[in-house]
């Protein structure tokens, strides 16, 4: 089966070495054509006072009057008022001390839980490092994958990458080959779902690396079933149309018919209507972005280098990974490639941890 793959506007496929004919560079416009030239097929407080005198025993003054009188007991009034409320601010700033120790405690406590929560994740880590250093030995790579940081808890904005743009674009899905992060962290995809290989399974699950599936109706329909288990091993599933044509050449409602049927078969199928979209060979136009984003697709991830077997295919002048960069490969087997699915997870993740890079999930970013 030939390879669904282009790297950029309306390129070829790949042969069955990998190679990757009309692949643009970094100032190429990957993607946003019109041209209706299909390629080969391929591939987150206050004082008290003291009471007054009434007046001194023996005193020779008249009797005082009812006023005088009452005068005269004011001051003993007041003297009980000042020490009620001299008490009652004792009270309250008696309070406010339990208060503020009740806040200091508190503020103890939360911060001994975030300690112990820290510290469990840390042994949770070396447990799982440790189990990974062992499945890599299994596996045969070259070093143990690095772990991934947490995702963010805010996932970053994503917008067009600029020469990616259609006319008219503000409103459609963005088409980015990279992720804004400063995070020494990549994102692996696979394409299209031709090869079955239960290797891969087994081999992603034990090594705990992430993925996400960009899946073609056509050549997974016979085995429906595969893709089910990768789902139920936390892979996300994604949109790659229906039947993989070169989109720019097909009018608004024949893509319409493309993406969305394929968003209904999958939502049918698998439970989930993705949110996510690759059009086949990287070729879009403004009519593939409105369909898109008419049934549901939110972003449009190309890609910034591609993993075969026994080499890797950069889209950038340097050569090079970047933190947040998108790496695309297919479902294949050696009848097309030279090696095996695990044969690219093997030479993929020899580049990407030799770089200091690690895998993380997509979706925790997108």
């Amino acid at each position: 089966m030939c390879v669904l793959l282009a790297m950029a506007v309306g390129s070829g496929c790949a042969a069955g070495s990998g190679q990757a004919p009309g692949r643009a560079g970094a100032t190429g416009k990957a993607g946003a054509s019109g041209s209706a030239a299909a390629p080969p097929h391929g591939r987150e407080r206050g004082s008290s006072g003291s009471p007054g005198s009434s007046g001194a025993p023996g005193s020779s003054a008249s009797p005082a009057s009812p006023a005088s009188s009452a005068s005269s007991g004011a001051p003993g009034r007041e003297a009980r008022k000042e020490k009620g409320g001299e008490e009652a601010r004792k009270n309250s700033a008696g309070n406010g001390g339990d208060r503020g120790k009740g806040e200091r405690g508190g503020n103890r406590e939360r911060a001994g839980e975030k300690a112990a929560a820290a510290e469990a994740r840390t042994k949770r880590l070396k447990k799982i490092q440790a189990a990974r250093a062992v499945a890599a030995k299994r596996w045969g790579l070259a070093q143990t994958p690095l772990p991934a940081p947490p995702p963010p808890g805010k996932k970053p904005r994503v917008t067009t990458r600029k020469g990616f743009e259609v006319d008219r674009h503000k409103g459609l899905p963005p088409v980015f080959t990279t992720v804004p992060t400063k995070q020494k962290v990549v994102f692996l995809t696979i394409d299209d779902g031709a090869e079955k290989d239960p290797e891969l399974l087994r081999m992603m699950s034990e090594l705990r690396i992430p993925y996400s599936a960009f899946l073609s109706d056509y050549v997974v329909r016979d085995d429906y079933g595969y893709f089910e288990k990768m789902q139920g091993r936390g892979v996300s599933l994604h949109n790659h149309t229906l039947t993989h044509p070169y989109l720019p050449a097909l009018p608004y409602a024949k893509q319409k018919a493309e993406i969305c049927g394929q968003q209904t078969r999958m939502e049918k199928r698998f439970g989930k209507r993705p949110r996510l979209f690759r059009p086949p060979y990287g070729s879009y136009n403004r009519d593939t972005l409105r369909a898109a984003a008419s049934c549901g697709v939110k972003a449009v991830p190309l890609w910034a280098a591609e993993a075969f077997p026994d080499h890797m295919e950069w889209r950038e002048w340097d050569r090079d990974l970047h933190p947040g960069d998108i790496i695309l490969t297919h479902f294949r087997g050696k009848a097309e490639w030279k090696g095996s699915m695990p044969d690219m997870i093997r030479h993929v993740m020899k580049v990407v941890t030799a770089k200091g890079y690690a895998v993380a999930r997509l979706e925790d970013y997108v």
